[in-house]
C-alpha cells in the first residue's frame, strides 16, 4: 500500500469512528451542561482542526461555511488576551455530520496532492508535512477516545474500532 494511500485510510478510519460517536450520542449527553467541554464541542473541535491540518498551509484553508468565530476552542484563545470564546449556539448532530462529510471529502483530495516533504504549512507546528498526519490523526483520534469514553462510561453504549478506511 503507497503511504498517502494509507494516510488516507487512517484519518477515514478515525472519521469513521467519530462518526459513530455523533450518531450514537443520546441528547442528554450531547449538550450536558455539567461537562467541562461539551460532546458536540470537542466533535467540532476535533473536526476543524482535521479540517486546518489537511491544507497544505494555513493561507489555503477555507472555512467551513457554518463555522462560526473561535467555535474551534475549548478554552481562551492561546493569544492574547487569551479570552474565552463567546459559544452562544449548539451545532446539531445533522450540522456536525455535514461538517464531517466535508472533512472526509478533503482526506480524498488533498491527500494526494500534499508535498510530504515540506514544511507543516503552518508556522506555529514547527514540523515536516508528513509528521503532520501523524500528529492530525492522533489529535483527532485522542478526541474521538475522549468521545467514546464519554458514551461507554455515561450512557452504556460501546462504539466499534475501526481498523482501516471502511468500504
Amino acid at each position: 500500500m503507497h503511504l498517502k494511500e494509507a494516510i488516507k485510510s487512517q484519518y477515514q478510519a478515525s472519521l469513521a469512528m467519530l462518526r459513530q460517536a455523533i450518531v450514537e450520542c443520546p441528547p442528554r449527553l450531547w449538550d450536558q451542561p455539567e461537562s467541562k467541554n461539551r460532546f458536540w464541542h470537542v466533535a467540532y473541535h476535533a473536526l476543524f482542526y482535521t479540517h486546518l491540518y489537511l491544507q497544505p498551509a494555513e493561507s489555503d484553508f477555507t472555512p467551513w461555511a457554518k463555522g462560526r468565530k473561535d467555535y474551534q476552542f475549548m478554552g481562551p484563545t492561546p493569544w492574547p488576551p487569551h479570552t474565552a470564546p463567546e459559544i452562544d449556539r449548539v451545532y446539531s448532530k445533522e450540522e456536525l455530520l455535514e461538517y464531517l462529510e466535508l472533512v472526509q471529502g478533503q482526506v480524498e483530495t488533498i491527500i494526494d496532492v500534499l508535498d510530504f516533504d515540506g514544511r507543516s504549512g503552518f508556522e506555529w507546528l514547527p514540523m515536516g508535512k508528513l509528521e503532520l498526519q501523524f500528529y492530525t490523526i492522533r489529535h483527532l483520534q485522542q478526541h474521538t477516545g475522549e468521545l467514546c469514553e464519554r458514551l461507554g462510561t455515561e450512557a452504556g453504549i460501546e462504539i466499534g474500532w475501526v481498523g482501516m478506511r471502511p468500504g
